[in-house]
């Protein structure tokens, strides 16, 4: 339980294109790339780096 087969992959990309269309599964592709190039970016830059980014409001 748990894992997924062939057959639900394949289910899953069928219901995927039909939402999405053909053309716009690229850009989805690229900015889901982009996104996760970012957050692994962000996690190596925190942990290489710690610096306090948040700023206290002083009245």
């Amino acid at each position: 339980m748990g894992s997924l087969g062939a057959p639900e992959i394949i289910l899953i990309i069928i219901a995927i294109l039909i939402l999405f269309g053909g053309k716009k599964i690229p850009e989805l592709m690229k900015g889901l790339g982009k996104g996760m190039k970012e957050f692994k970016d962000a996690q190596n830059g925190e942990s290489s780096n710690p610096t306090n980014t948040t700023e206290e409001k002083k009245n």
